[in-house]
Order: structure tokens, then C-alpha cells, then sequence
């Protein structure tokens, strides 16, 4: 009996789609965070590290490899989302620093709803894109919206639901960066993302 080897996967223009690796990164930390906003722990150096690390520099490297791609969308989110959760990790440690003042409540209202308007503008590039992708920026602008409205209140249950809000938006970018890997692998639709 010869043995057989998996025939391997055929790239075009010679890279690497690096949705996946994006949308993983910005999920699994998207829903560390939010376990934490849900009220299960408290913040601490995982999540920091995430965000630094996964959410952070491997979201900035996915958004560079899609410029490559000439894709203007994917550079636009993995970067931007990328640098979100740099910045978010700087407002949390400058401070502990010396380095800088604690953002207020106002502040931090600023800095969300911007990131809201933001990701509610991409909402509308998925709309040419997949079902999977829409309901990831769907979600996230609903995210934003919800930790707006916690920071603006102080109600640590709006904080909670927008924790549990959070769990689902990344757990749906993880789902929609495991399909694409899939799908590729297998050459065919194995976790279906409802093209569009």
C-alpha cells in the first residue's frame, strides 16, 4: 500500500489569507475581556498580555499582510482593532505608571463611542461581505454601545450584560476566523459564514 499525503492547499498570489489569524485574535481576546466584564474575574496581567500580545501585535500584522493583499477593509479593521487593544492596555497601565492621569468615566465615554461610531461605519463594507462578518461588526457596535452606556451610568449590570454582549461578539469572530481556516483546508464550505 503507497501511502498517500493531503494534497496541499493552493494560495494565488502567494500569501496567506490572514483573516483568520485576525479575526481569532481579536475574538479570543474580545472574549477574555469580557468574561472579565461579565464579572467571572478580575483584570489582570492575562488579559493585559492578550491585548498586548494576540489582540494587539498579531491583529497590527494581519492588517499589514491584507495591505499586501491589496485588501483596503482588512487592513483597515486588523489595524485599527490592532491598535484599539494597544491603547486600551496603555489607559490601564500608563496610570499605574506615573505616566499619566486615570481616564474619567467622561473620558473613557469618548474613547468607546468613538470606537463605536468607528466600527458601526465598517458595519456597512460587510454588508458586501459575508453574514458571519456582519453579525461580528453588528455585535461589537451593540458592545460599544452597551460599555458607553455603563461608563456613562456607573451601573455595574449594564457593565455585566455588555460583559455577556461581549462573550458572543467574540465568539463569533472565532467562529468566522476557524471557518475560513477550514473551509480553505478542506477546499470547501465546512463551517458555512452565509456568503453573501
Amino acid at each position: 500500500m503507497i501511502p498517500t499525503t493531503p494534497a496541499p492547499v493552493i494560495v494565488k498570489d502567494g500569501i496567506a489569507n490572514p483573516a483568520p489569524l485576525g479575526l481569532c485574535a481579536f475574538g479570543m481576546t474580545t472574549v477574555l475581556l469580557n468574561i472579565h466584564n461579565a464579572g467571572f474575574f478580575e483584570l489582570n496581567a492575562m488579559i493585559l498580555a492578550m491585548g498586548i500580545f494576540y489582540g494587539g501585535l498579531a491583529q497590527v500584522i494581519a492588517g499589514i499582510i491584507e495591505a499586501k493583499k491589496n485588501n483596503t477593509f482588512g487592513l483597515t479593521a486588523f489595524t485599527s482593532y490592532g491598535f484599539f487593544w494597544l491603547s486600551l492596555v496603555a489607559l490601564i497601565v500608563m496610570p499605574k505608571l506615573g505616566w499619566a492621569p486615570k481616564a474619567s468615566e467622561g473620558a473613557m465615554c469618548a474613547y468607546l463611542g468613538i470606537w463605536g461610531l468607528f466600527t458601526f461605519c465598517l458595519f456597512f463594507g460587510t454588508l458586501k461581505l459575508n453574514r458571519a462578518l456582519q453579525f461580528v461588526f453588528a455585535s461589537l457596535t451593540i458592545l460599544f454601545a452597551l460599555l458607553v452606556w455603563g461608563d456613562a451610568t456607573g451601573n455595574e449590570s449594564i457593565k455585566h450584560l455588555a460583559g455577556y454582549e461581549g462573550i458572543i461578539c467574540g465568539l463569533s469572530a472565532i467562529y468566522t476566523g476557524i471557518a475560513g481556516v477550514m473551509n480553505e483546508v478542506y477546499g470547501r464550505t465546512v463551517m458555512p459564514i452565509g456568503a453573501v
